[in-house]
């Protein structure tokens, strides 16, 4: 798991390649980067990058029950070792991989925005997009 030094500088390289020196507006808590970097740590690794995207924040959030910004995830792929690409193109497998939940149990902001709940009580994102699922 990313360590807040790490974090911040991913952050800082982050927004130095994007022209941006305020990094107020960009991420919202360093959870987020490392629900972020879980879910991204679960996919199969590919050799190429995608060519098409998924909504891979929206994804995310879903999992992870709290809104996670895409420079969140972009930050999470920084730091991730095994990632390439530029968000949302990463060298995932679009075969998607539900995570455990298990992943979450460390980290605080898991979980604080339940509103990313289906209503029918389970999280979204367990439909047809997930062709695996982490144990």
């Amino acid at each position: 798991m990313p360590t807040p030094e790490e974090i911040a500088h991913a952050k800082a390289i982050y927004s130095a390649a994007r022209g941006n020196s305020s990094n107020i507006l960009l991420f919202e808590h360093d959870d987020c980067i490392r629900i972020a970097y879980e879910w991204l740590d679960a996919q199969e690794k590919t050799k190429g990058v995608l060519k098409s995207h998924f909504a891979l924040k929206h994804i995310i959030e879903s999992w992870a029950l709290r809104y996670v910004s895409a420079s969140d995830v972009a930050v999470a792929a920084i730091l991730h070792p095994e990632i390439r690409g530029s968000y949302p193109y990463f060298n995932i497998s679009k075969r998607l991989t539900v995570p455990a939940l298990t992943r979450l149990e460390s980290i605080g902001e898991a979980g604080k925005h339940p509103n990313y709940e289906r209503p029918d009580g389970r999280r979204a994102g367990r439909g047809s997009m997930y062709h695996r699922t982490e144990f």
